[in-house]
């Protein structure tokens, strides 16, 4: 579960992921946020341009390697509407990133993909603590769950 004061930034994270899918992306939309609150950058999918790794999360944490030192990345939380994919998961353990705060998990997403008879795609949808288990990790926020389901059912009946 968030934190107090944690609910707004997963908030604009599904407004990214609005924004995304008005974009013809699929519906994902991430923050990062330092150790001191301060909102750092913010990224929604851009996979539509041709390049299947312009995940939100993955751009955040490239944003973050060059950005910020490792205390600083070690202390900064990402806010994300979707649990990162293992690319990404990857990504903000090697950078050292700190916490991340899903709206909705993997297995979720998984689950809602297979009800509307979508494919699977070419890499498992593995939970983020498989990947990194080392990272901390609060999710899914059941407030807000809804919202990004029917982002991705409205992608996905396109």
């Amino acid at each position: 579960m968030p934190r107090d004061g944690e609910l707004p930034h997963l908030r604009r994270c599904v407004e990214l992921a609005a924004e995304a899918l008005a974009a013809g992306d699929e519906p994902f939309g991430s923050v990062l946020v330092g150790g001191d609150g301060t909102v750092l950058a913010e990224e929604r999918n851009r996979v539509a341009s041709g390049d299947p790794t312009r995940h939100p999360e993955f751009a955040l944490a490239r944003w973050a390697a060059n950005r910020l030192d490792p205390r600083e990345r070690a202390t900064a939380t990402v806010y994300t509407s979707g649990e990162h994919c293992p690319m990404c998961a990857a990504a903000h353990a090697w950078v050292g990133l700190g916490r991340i705060v899903y709206v909705a998990s993997s297995a979720q997403l998984t689950g809602w993909l297979a009800e509307w008879g979508v494919p699977a795609g070419p890499v498992r949808p593995l939970s983020v603590r498989e990947i990194a288990p080392g990272v901390a990790v609060a999710g899914p926020v059941p407030a807000l769950e809804s919202d990004i389901r029917e982002l991705h059912r409205r992608f996905h009946d396109g």
